[in-house]
């Protein structure tokens, strides 16, 4: 029998003598191609900051002229104490308190009633169980703005009007459907032997619930917490039309008080605008790590 042997090319030791293998350069797109996105990038960041530094330059200008012409991008007189006047205002203080109350609460609501609702529906198959979350899913489809005279005539009947419990529980209702569907999917992820090996451990099912499941569905909880508290914090329509108390009003219906028809406070507007956003800003940087977490997660398998 004649045997054929495979012969594959050694490859050259440097310094051999032998030539190495050229490197191909990276010309036309390939090359420019990181430049190019990076400066995509920063142009698009700079559109949507763009925004906020206008924002920011009209609370630090005179409000008469916000509505100068010409109109100029820097103030030509600069005035640094718009800040310090819209934070020593009373009615102020008391739109941040109402809407801290108001977000927090609701977030708290949602929490607590989500959480056992996904993660039952996740862990048993009951009678009607996919009505029950297309019922859930249907309630996302209603605008509180088509709803708000129901609103008001439901809460006028239950002596609610002008309470910050009308708020709460408006906020908590239109935001309970997202946070079930989300939660709902984080539990459903996890592995049913991870909940049998906790109970074999002697854990009851909300032992199970509080200090296996939660903590597994972390980003999913960020992930709830974030959008329900900013939705909560940037509503309207229903603020506006429950809340007649210019004390209880939270800040997205109180700080339009700086400019009516009698006087036009332009400054404390912006500057008032750009402390409310301060507070959403503070929450994304603390969970911001989670909540990336949250949005990818099963993205891949």
């Amino acid at each position: 029998m004649s045997t054929v042997s495979a012969t594959r090319p050694v490859p050259t030791a440097p310094g051999s003598g032998g030539a190495a293998p050229a490197v191909p350069r990276r010309r036309g797109w390939r090359r420019a191609r990181p430049y190019v996105l990076s400066l995509s990038g920063l142009t698009v960041a700079a559109v949507f900051a763009l925004p906020y530094a206008v924002m920011l330059l009209d609370a630090l200008r005179p409000s008469r002229d916000v509505l100068a012409t010409p109109p100029s991008f820097l103030p030509r007189t600069w005035q640094l104490g718009t800040f310090g006047t819209v934070l020593s205002d009373a009615r102020f203080l008391s739109w941040l308190k109402s809407s801290m109350l108001v977000a927090g609460t609701s977030t708290v609501v949602v929490l607590v009633v989500a959480v056992p609702a996904a993660y039952f529906t996740a862990r048993h198959r009951f009678r009607g169980r996919t009505a029950f979350l297309l019922l859930v899913l249907m309630t996302q489809m209603f605008s509180p703005t088509a709803l708000v005279v129901g609103i008001y005539r439901e809460f006028f009947e239950l002596s609610l009007v002008n309470t910050y419990l009308a708020l709460i529980l408006t906020n908590s209702a239109f935001n309970l459907a997202f946070a079930i569907w989300i939660l709902q999917g984080f539990f459903g992820s996890i592995p049913r032997e991870i909940e049998e090996a906790a109970h074999l451990d002697g854990c009851g099912r909300m032992g199970t619930l509080w200090r296996v499941m939660l903590p597994l569905t972390l980003p999913g909880l960020v992930t709830t917490v974030t959008f329900t508290f900013i939705a909560a914090w940037n509503e309207y329509v229903v603020a506006l039309t429950l809340i007649q108390d210019d004390a209880k009003k939270p800040l997205t219906v109180g700080i339009s008080s700086y400019v009516t028809g009698y006087e036009q406070n332009w400054d404390q507007l912006f500057a008032a605008s750009i402390i409310a956003i301060v507070p959403v800003v503070v929450l994304f940087a603390a969970i911001e790590k989670h909540l990336v977490g949250g949005l990818t997660a099963g993205a891949v398998k």
